[in-house]
């Protein structure tokens, strides 16, 4: 049987994990915690190159009123990171078939340890760190686009925020945007060919 698609690649930390609860549990807050992601989210996407990601956690945190330290509280309590109900399942359905990866915009130890999450073995998985550059910039994109081995056309990129998808569209990938906590899309693109707050719909796009 063909399929539509060659390989998919995820973002990790949005799209496939539920991250954000456990940044607004170390909030106290949930309007703080999102607060406190934004600006650290903003701050990556800043960053033409990889800095330590628990230094721009920390950094943003204080900027919001946070305890800087809190950073390295976050560190510690990675292991709680939660995949999203029905994401192990369709991960592992995906993988039967099809070459999978992640790129995650986090250090390599975190990025490794969060990636095990899902219990399924990645063919690329591929962190901010070990590229050397955050999303959105295009080299990250293009270093797993390398590393899977396949053309950008036939691989489905799912993203976890609108500047996940304009990165991935702009290295020529199809972008399925997995909107699951309702960001407002603020960079549209045409490359967008599915956005939901479920990741139920890869299904009709893959098999």
């Amino acid at each position: 049987m063909s399929h539509r698609y060659d390989a998919i690649l995820f973002d990790l930390l949005s799209a496939l994990l539920d991250s954000w609860s456990l940044w607004d549990d170390l909030a106290g807050d949930l309007t703080l915690g999102r607060e406190w992601r934004m600006h650290y989210l903003e701050a990556a996407y800043n960053t033409e190159r990889y800095e330590p990601y628990l230094a721009l956690i920390g950094e943003s945190a204080k900027a919001v009123g946070i305890a800087e330290a809190q950073a390295d509280i976050l560190a510690n309590r990675w292991s709680e990171l939660t995949p999203w109900p029905e994401a192990i399942e369709i991960i592992r359905e995906l993988a039967s078939t099809t070459k999978i990866g992640v790129i995650t915009n986090c250090s390599e130890k975190l990025g490794v340890q969060a990636a095990l999450r899902l219990g399924v073995k990645f063919d690329v998985v591929l962190t901010a760190e070990r590229a050397g550059y955050y999303k959105p910039d295009p080299r990250i994109y293009e270093k797993a686009i390398e590393e899977i081995c396949e053309v950008p056309e036939r691989i489905l990129y799912v993203a976890g925020s609108p500047y996940d998808v304009r990165g991935a569209a702009a290295a020529g990938m199809p972008v399925y945007w997995h909107n699951r906590i309702g960001l407002v899309d603020i960079v549209a693109s045409s490359n967008t060919i599915e956005s939901s707050d479920t990741l139920a719909g890869l299904r009709d796009l893959i098999m």
